[in-house]
Formats: C-alpha cells, sequence, structure tokens
C-alpha cells in the first residue's frame, strides 16, 4: 500500500517484535496466557455483537495474508502476542480484519488504511501510529484508557508534571470540576487524547506555583520550561482545539516508539531535520542540550522543528539508517533528510572531540548550501550523489534507494 511503501523509505528493515514483551520492573511476575479467546476473526455477520463485548476493541486490520507457509507463521505470531499482551484486560478484546476478504466491514467502520491498528472506545476511533510492537502497543494502549485531563492536587503530582519534558502538554486552573470552562477544557483534550498532555488544578496554592491565574490555561512545548499562556480566557473548546493545532509541531520533538510513523509523515515542505543522540551517552547528552538550546532560542520560528532520535529506541533500525544516511550512530549526528526518497546532508562532526556551539550550530541550518542542496535533489534528481563543499562544516552523500 501507498502508506507502507511511504514507511519503507526510512524504516525498511524493522522487525515486528510483538513477541518480545517488556514487562519494566515486574522481575519475574510475567503475565501468563489464562487460556480466554480474545482474539476474532471479524467480518460482516459477527463484527457487531463482537464488538459490543468489550469496552474497548484493538482492530488490525491487516493486509491480505498470502499462502506461503512464512506469511500465515508470521501473521499467527502477531495474532499470538496481541492476545498474551491483554491477557489481563478481560474487558478488552482484539479484532482482526483482512484488507482482502473484509473491506466491506472495514469501510462500515471507517478505517481506510491496511497494516493499521485502530482502537474503539467508547464514541472514539484512535488510530495507532508506532511501532508494531506489544509492549509498545499496551503501553499506548493504557494511555487511551486513562482519562484525558490529570488532575493536579499536590506537591508530588506538580513534580511528576514538571518531569514530563518530552511530550506536548496543556494545564489549566480551574474553580471545581463542575466549572463550565473545565467542561470545555476537558472536551478540548478528548480531542487530542492521548497524544498530547493535559492537566488541571482546582488549587489555589498548585495554581500560584504555576503562576496560572483562574481559567488561565498554559501550553507547553516538549523541552521548554517556560510554557505559552494561551490568549483570550475563558476559552471554548473550539478556541482551544484551533490553539493547539497551530501549535502542535513543536520546534523540537522525540520520536519514540508509539508516534514513530506520525511524527515521520508529519515533514516540514517534505524535509526533516534529524539529530541522532543517546541521552545515556556523555556524548549524546552534551550534543542533546544543545539541540535543546538551540531549539529554545528558535522556539518562535515556524520554519525550523527538529526531530531528535535516540538510537538506543530503536536497535534494529540502527544498521539501516547508517548504511542509508552513510553515518555513524556510535556518536551524534545532525543532518537533513529528504523525506520520500530519504536523500541528505549532514553536519560534519569528524573534526574532532569537541562538540559543536550552538551559534555553529544555527548557522549551519541556516546556511545557504543546505537550501542549494536541496533545490539541486528536486531539479536533476539524480540516483546517486556525492560532494563536497569549501564549508568544512557541511558534507552530504545520497545512497541508492
Amino acid at each position: 500500500s501507498e502508506r507502507t511503501c511511504k514507511h519503507l523509505i526510512v524504516f525498511l528493515g524493522l522487525l515486528l517484535t510483538f513477541g518480545q514483551l517488556s514487562w519494566g520492573q515486574k522481575g519475574m511476575d510475567i503475565p501468563e496466557y489464562d487460556g480466554k479467546d480474545r482474539v476474532h476473526d471479524l467480518n460482516a455477520k459477527n463484527y457487531k455483537s463482537v464488538m459490543k463485548k468489550y469496552d474497548v476493541m484493538v482492530v488490525y486490520y491487516h493486509e491480505h495474508v498470502g499462502s506461503s507457509k512464512v506469511s500465515q507463521k508470521q501473521f499467527q505470531i502477531e495474532e499470538l502476542a496481541l492476545e498474551v499482551g491483554f491477557t489481563q484486560k478481560s474487558d478488552i478484546g482484539i479484532g482482526l480484519l483482512d484488507e482482502k476478504t473484509d473491506k466491506a466491514v472495514a469501510k462500515k467502520l471507517g478505517l481506510d488504511e491496511a497494516d493499521s491498528i485502530f482502537i474503539f472506545i467508547e464514541d472514539e476511533v484512535i488510530e495507532y501510529d508506532g511501532e508494531l510492537a506489544a509492549d509498545t502497543l499496551v503501553e499506548f494502549l493504557f494511555d487511551v484508557i486513562e482519562d484525558p485531563v490529570e488532575i493536579i492536587d499536590n506537591v508530588r503530582e506538580l513534580k511528576g508534571f514538571h518531569n514530563i519534558e518530552e511530550d506536548i502538554k496543556l494545564v489549566g486552573f480551574f474553580k471545581s470540576q463542575k466549572s463550565e470552562h473545565y467542561h470545555e477544557y476537558e472536551d478540548a483534550a478528548e480531542e487530542f487524547h492521548p497524544h498530547i498532555k493535559f492537566f488541571a488544578t482546582f488549587s489555589p496554592k498548585v495554581a500560584k506555583s504555576l503562576d496560572l491565574k483562574l481559567n488561565e490555561v498554559d501550553f507547553y512545548e516538549p523541552f521548554m520550561d517556560e510554557p505559552v499562556v494561551i490568549p483570550g480566557k475563558p476559552y471554548s473548546e473550539k478556541e482551544l482545539v484551533e490553539f493547539i493545532e497551530d501549535n502542535d509541531r513543536p520546534t523540537l520533538r522525540k520520536m519514540q516508539p508509539h508516534n514513530m510513523y506520525e511524527i515521520w509523515e508529519d515533514a516540514l515542505d517534505g524535509e526533516h531535520i534529524i539529530a541522532f543522540a543517546e541521552e545515556g551517552d556523555p556524548d549524546g547528552f552534551e550534543f542533546l542540550e544543545i539541540v535543546k538550546e538551540v531549539a529554545e532560542d528558535n522556539t518562535d520560528n515556524p520554519n525550523l522543528s527538529i526531530i531528535w532520535i535516540d538510537p538506543d529506541d530503536f536497535p534494529l533500525l540502527v544498521p539501516y539508517w547508517e548504511k542509508t544516511f552513510d553515518i555513524d550512530l556510535s556518536s551524534p549526528q545532525i543532518g537533513v533528510v529528504e523525506v520520500d526518497d530519504a536523500e541528505s546532508i549532514w553536519f560534519d562532526m569528524d573534526d574532532g572531540d569537541d562538540m559543536p556551539t550552538v551559534d555553529e550550530l544555527e548557522d549551519w541550518l541556516e546556511d545557504d548550501h543546505v537550501v542549494d542542496f536541496f533545490f539541486y535533489l528536486v531539479m536533476f534528481n539524480q540516483n546517486v550523489i556525492t560532494g563536497s563543499s569549501s564549508d568544512d562544516n557541511l558534507s552530504w552523500t545520497t545512497p541508492i534507494m
């Protein structure tokens, strides 16, 4: 499908890891399959009755399973792992729809993209746009089940709020849960749940520490210490939704397993600025702090959007990225990548152990050579381009795809 081809450009080589469940710090307390069959092959005759059985229904709208033993075996593994992943949630069901044989059912459910996972909860349909791994999907599903607005009542919960830096988050101060202004805020939260974090407080003490006025909402970009006060309080649901939609592409955002496809498809003029850095590595941490400072200096620039990728989050993709972009991910890297064909240009990090300064990185991102490079690619559309520049910090390569 078109969607699958688009994903292959950058994520070719990604293996389905449904069977590799990760249960955090639970030690040996691993859930065991309880014998209940929660995976259903949905069809025109049974889909309504099956979906009524569960509070939450996960529907895997998959490409047609071929006759080869390999494809059938792979699909069986995916199905089994989905089932094991939800053994402790009896109110969650899993439905399978075949793109070829169940297209009519998919249409009735409003599903138009095969090889996709959709979550049905109450009156909402949420597309899961992340890695096809059971642990990632389970974690995302638990986020879906949570209330769209998290209440901050005390200092401990306030500290937890401040510790969230990788996601867009909003926080508002309201008189009570019965407040009409809170209800508008809650309705807006449902539109973006669980992709954007919404918080609220009814405590004047907590509101004071957040410097919030009554019925006021603050909007935090990822990795930004200072929020933007949404103007025009009190707000309607529509006003909140419009503001968020106008500001939902942060200056710096982290690609994570649960949002990898969503972020990759949200490109500026078909291009991404990508920073590879391992947060747990000293050089990676230092470089990431520089990138954060660049983002903070340019937070008002709508034409700058940087994606941070921690290679440790995607170990299966590291060899492919290194080969495709001709870079070494054992050290930090930053470059500009064209989404459609993965042609790229990278900041030269090989001149020593010193990290670039904030000014050097900003100058490189604004350099006309970067713009000229992509103009050249568009005009000539060659399969392989290699070149060099008088700028010591400029290097590029375009691998054969």
